[in-house]
């Protein structure tokens, strides 16, 4: 078995993000402790996990060089956080997303660490200068935001509190390198950090265009699945820019203006409600009925998707 395994990593948290993170790091050859409060709930995060890296090898689709046992071996359960803390390199918080009861776990998880071990948490929009104020071990915290799937989305968000060390920082970028993942430094704190602020620009003016009359709502998922997605899986906005025209300088000054002019056009914020939403969730459902069994099915798809998107991105020269 993976007897040189690095580590170890304590999950805190065994929900489904919990479980991705647990997953990645023992992809990575990271022994890892998932810690939950209570025994059942660790005890079905451990047979989830089973299942799915089970099936991820049959798909050929299994991260990392070790086999799906010998990852499974790498990860355990605990309900003791005393214990799960020991020796800890790593802590990534995985509790739901409610600011209090995750500065609650900070505040127990402060008072019983060393001055050698990050303190991460997933939160996808909570700041850092909320989630660790008032902290002993402030500079060993950080924001590493990863994006729903983890597993097949290898995009992970280190955003910094004000005072947190360039060596945590540094650290945790190396780590989530180390087991695949693609981290990128949000320099400072800002509400949403970056993915989410992209993605709600493109959410607001979509919702404006099928509010106005524009456009279908199916009818605008296509120009983002069969048309900007199609090139953002590869190249981002910037670069798009810079293809598109003989470098940035020649883009900006043949489009700048109409740009501008287009921009001028957008609406206000959208309330996300009222007959729109009515128009929007009938549509969805035409495709995907909004029941347990039909999104469980549609999500599978997607995640299916992704891995051959990511499959096909490995396969590709970055250059």
């Amino acid at each position: 078995m993976a007897t040189s395994a690095a580590g170890p990593v304590l999950i805190v948290g065994s929900g489904l993000i919990g479980r991705s993170w647990a997953m990645l790091f023992a992809s990575g050859g990271f022994r890892v402790k998932l810690f939950d409060i209570e025994q059942q709930q660790i005890t079905n995060a451990l047979e989830n996990i089973r299942k799915d890296m089970k099936l991820l090898e049959q798909s050929s689709s299994l991260k990392g060089s070790l086999s799906a046992e010998q990852q499974l071996f790498l990860i355990t359960g605990c309900s003791n956080i005393q214990e799960a803390v020991e020796g800890a390199i790593h802590i990534q918080e995985c509790v739901p997303e409610d600011l209090e009861l995750k500065k609650k776990v900070f505040a127990q998880l402060d008072g019983i660490i060393g001055d050698d071990v990050v303190l991460s948490s997933s939160t996808s929009c909570l700041l850092p200068s909320q989630l660790f104020a008032g902290l002993v071990h402030v500079k060993q915290c950080i924001v590493a935001h990863p994006v729903n799937p983890p597993y097949y989305v290898p995009l992970v968000e280190l955003v910094p509190h004000p005072e947190t060390a360039p060596v945590t920082v540094d650290r945790t970028h190396a780590l989530m390198q180390k087991i695949g993942q693609s981290p990128v430094r949000v320099l400072k704190e800002v509400d949403g950090f970056v993915l989410n602020r992209l993605q709600y620009a493109v959410i607001s003016e979509a919702w404006r265009l099928v509010q106005e009359g524009i456009v279908s709502p199916s009818d605008l998922d296509l120009v983002m699945s069969h048309g900007l997605g199609l090139r953002y899986a590869f190249i981002g906005p910037l670069e798009t820019m810079h293809l598109n025209a003989e470098g940035m300088l020649s883009y900006c000054d043949r489009y700048g203006e109409s740009m501008k002019h287009v921009l001028k056009t957008f609406g206000p914020i959208p309330e996300f409600s009222g007959a729109t939403v009515e128009k929007v969730h009938q549509a969805m459902c035409v495709k995907v009925p909004d029941d347990p069994e039909h999104l469980a099915a549609r999500r599978q798809w997607r995640d299916q998707c992704l891995m051959r998107l990511a499959k096909l991105k490995s396969q590709m020269p970055s250059q």
